[in-house]
C-alpha cells in the first residue's frame, strides 16, 4: 500500500542569490613590486601587458605582432570578448620593455608565442604569477584578471569617466564597469561627509564648526 502525498510545487520558490564578491585589486605599489620580482623577460612583459593595457588573458594571449602600433601608440584588440574589436593606448613605460623582449624572442605571429609559434598557455601564466606574488610577498589570491580589476580601478582613481573605462575594457553594458566604483578610492575620499555638509549650512567657518562639535550648549 503506497501513500498518494500531495506535489509540493517548487516552481514559486525563489533560489538563494549568491552574495557578489569584489573583485580582489592589486595597489599601485604591489603592482610595481609584482614587476620587479618577475625576473624572466617574457614573464614580466605579459604582466606589463595584461596591467598596462587591461587585457582579459585571451585577448592577451590571441594578440598578433601586427596589433602592436608603436606610431600610433596603440594595441589593437581584434575579437574581443562579444566579438567585438577595440583600441587601447599603448603605455609609454612598456616601450623599452616590449621592444627588447621582441628583439630576444623575435616572435613573428602571436606576439606571445608558445612551443612551435602556437598560442601561449594561460595554464603557465597563472602558474609563474603565483610564484612572483610569492616572490614579491604578495598574499592575496591573485590571478592574470586581477591585473586587469587593477587597471580598472587606478583608472577611476585617476578621475577616468566610467563611460571610457567601460570602451577600454570592451564591456557591452556600463552595469558591468560600475563595480569599480567600489573600489576607487578618489570617488570615496571626493563624497562629502553629511556631517561636514550639515555644519557649513548653520555656521560660517571651520573654527564655528569645531565649536559646534564641542560645545555644551545645544543649538
Amino acid at each position: 500500500m503506497f501513500l498518494d502525498f500531495p506535489k509540493a510545487d517548487f516552481d514559486g520558490l525563489q533560489r538563494p542569490k549568491k552574495d557578489k564578491k569584489l573583485p580582489i585589486v592589486l595597489s599601485r605599489e604591489e603592482v610595481i613590486d609584482l614587476l620587479k620580482a618577475t625576473p624572466n623577460l617574457k614573464h614580466r612583459t605579459i604582466l606589463a601587458l595584461l596591467y598596462s593595457a587591461g587585457l582579459r588573458i585571451g585577448e592577451l594571449l590571441a594578440l598578433r605582432c601586427d596589433a602592436i602600433d608603436l606610431d600610433r601608440m596603440q594595441i589593437h584588440i581584434k575579437q574581443g570578448k562579444g566579438r567585438k574589436d577595440r583600441t587601447v593606448k599603448l603605455a609609454q613605460t612598456i616601450v623599452p620593455l616590449l621592444l627588447n623582449y621582441m628583439e630576444s624572442y623575435g616572435p613573428t605571429h602571436y606576439l606571445i608565442p608558445g612551443r612551435d609559434g602556437q598560442k601561449y598557455s594561460a595554464g603557465s601564466i597563472r602558474t609563474f604569477l603565483k610564484k612572483s606574488c610569492a616572490r614579491a610577498g604578495i598574499l592575496k589570491a591573485v590571478t592574470p584578471h586581477t591585473l586587469r580589476h587593477s587597471y580598472a580601478t587606478h583608472m577611476m582613481d585617476h578621475g577616468v569617466a566610467l563611460r571610457h573605462i567601460q570602451e577600454l575594457l570592451g564591456h557591452a553594458k556600463p552595469e558591468t564597469t560600475m563595480i569599480y566604483t567600489h573600489f576607487s578610492q578618489r570617488d570615496l575620499l571626493d563624497v562629502a561627509n553629511p556631517l561636514d555638509v550639515t555644519l557649513s549650512r548653520i555656521t560660517k567657518n571651520a573654527n564655528e564648526h569645531q565649536k559646534v562639535l564641542i560645545s555644551r550648549q545645544k543649538l
